[in-house]
């Protein structure tokens, strides 16, 4: 699976997809997109009021599921270990004020990914082979923030938790029924390492 960023014109990024790489990628963004969640609305009675949404509480446990939690993980605390009472009533108070506007944040990223892919499906579609995408430096930013979120999701579902963990991924056999995830999560990496190299100085 190849198609890799190279850098554009505008100090943007470009990318050729063929109609199944557009498929896999819009498929993957949009299961992450059902995962996050719907955006949460003002609260009943302060839809005309913006300040009731700027300062909107949002949870302050973290997510159950472990690919959210990987995405929103606590502010204090070291990842995996036991954590004190002073860590854990921080990194509640801290996750009540921003997770929210992460949320948010995300989804919008992975919309603006899917918008993008939409429009490459059509131009795929259209000349019966493969399209090139084209991101201004603003949209490869964000699409660079929604490669990493999918990779960290997918990392979850595999079990990897650092750099480490993903050299056992070369050792897969072919009919493990990880497999397929394992080939997203090193394609993703491949998209992604390229797009940080079209975006730098």
């Amino acid at each position: 699976m190849a198609a890799l960023f190279e850098t554009s014109g505008d100090g943007g990024a470009a990318v050729a997809l063929d109609e199944r790489q557009i498929s896999i990628l819009r498929s993957l963004a949009v299961q992450l997109l059902e995962l996050i969640g719907p955006g949460a609305g003002p609260a009943d009675g302060d839809a005309d009021d913006p300040l009731a949404a700027l300062f909107a509480e949002g949870p302050s446990e973290p997510p159950s599921d472990p690919a959210l939690a990987r995405l929103f993980p606590d502010a204090y605390g070291e990842p995996g270990q036991e954590r004190d009472e002073e860590a854990r009533r921080l990194s509640a108070e801290f996750r009540r004020f921003t997770e929210t506007e992460l949320r948010t944040a995300k989804r919008e990223n992975l919309l603006l990914m899917v918008r993008g892919l939409d429009a490459a499906a059509g131009d795929a579609s259209e000349s019966g082979g493969g399209a090139v995408l084209t991101l201004s430096r603003d949209d490869a930013r964000r699409w660079l923030g929604a490669l990493n979120d999918l990779r960290l999701a997918i990392g979850s579902r595999l079990g990897l938790s650092d750099d480490a963990d993903s050299e056992r991924l070369f050792d897969i056999p072919p009919d493990d029924p990880e497999r397929p995830l394992v080939i997203a999560y090193s394609w993703l990496g491949h998209l992604q390492e390229t797009l940080i190299e079209t975006l730098m100085p």
